[in-house]
């Protein structure tokens, strides 16, 4: 099947005013090719003379609001992009990030990719604030199916999910696996499903952390759309997570992020007739 649309998300940590470290980052994510891309935790005005030298031709948007951190959103020239910012995945937090909504429309077809960089939390709130988002994401679907020729919209969930568990004062837990497994099977009800990484852990804060590396970047898709396999899986992850020893993982690490580069191929679906 043909290419529709190559997608990366990536979280930048604190990407702000730095403009080596800005060119750095954007000429790796370049070299990802994307028709499409997000990145998390934008933080400075810095970042914009190199993004437009980067990607000449592309269109951007980016969140507002009264939170820190924005997800900016690049669209590659030729491709028809609709942006709108989705105030329902702050849940009533103003300094949490809105979601950015783009549909993008590739031979007659739209495709619909939401942007969520969830609460970073292991306490009850931040973990009762991820589940509040996701259920938001599955209603939003809802009403992109309701709209969709067919009933079944071509929905696509990627961002940094932030999927880090529980860990109660009280000493209870939920291990990271167990919410990520509950994400996958609520997903399921709404009829889409979580891809396959080609690694599974996508944050590592460097080897002499005392935090595991953990997997906290996701796509969710609607179970009829088809991926073209990257190193053997429907995601991809470049960057720290691909390399093999731990020197070379905390060079890279510090050198652009704490959080690998995902990358994912949408294949194009038929034009109904």
């Amino acid at each position: 099947m043909a290419k529709a649309l190559r997608v990366a998300s990536w979280n930048v940590e604190h990407f702000k005013d730095d403009p080596a470290r800005a060119e750095r980052v954007l000429a790796y994510l370049k070299a990802a090719k994307p028709d499409v891309f997000a990145l998390y935790e934008v933080e400075g005005k810095g970042v914009f003379g190199p993004l437009v030298q980067a990607f000449p031709g592309y269109q951007f948007h980016i969140t507002e609001g009264a939170q820190v951190q924005e997800i900016l959103v690049g669209v590659k020239g030729g491709i028809t992009g609709f942006f709108s910012q989705r105030l329902e995945f702050q849940i009533g937090q103003v300094s949490l990030r809105p979601g950015s909504l783009l549909t993008a429309t590739v031979a007659g077809i739209n495709y619909s990719l939401l942007f969520l960089h969830t609460k970073s939390s292991a306490d009850p709130i931040g973990l009762g604030l991820r589940d509040a988002q996701f259920q938001k994401a599955f209603r939003l679907k809802e009403v992109l199916d309701a709209q969709a020729a067919g009933g079944a919209a071509n929905f696509i969930v990627v961002g940094d999910l932030n999927t880090m568990g529980l860990d109660y004062a009280s000493g209870i837990a939920i291990v990271a696996d167990a919410e990520i497994a509950r994400l996958a099977a609520e997903a399921g009800k709404a009829g889409m499903r979580l891809l396959g990484k080609a690694h599974p852990a996508t944050w590592s804060n460097g080897s002499r952390s005392r935090y595991k590396p953990a997997d906290l970047d996701h796509v969710l898709a609607s179970k009829h759309l088809a991926f073209k396999r990257l190193h053997g899986a429907e995601v991809d992850v470049l960057g720290w997570p691909a390399l093999t020893t731990a020197a070379e993982r905390d060079a890279w690490i510090k050198a652009y992020s704490d959080h690998g580069l995902l990358v994912f191929e949408l294949q194009k679906l038929p034009v109904p007739i």
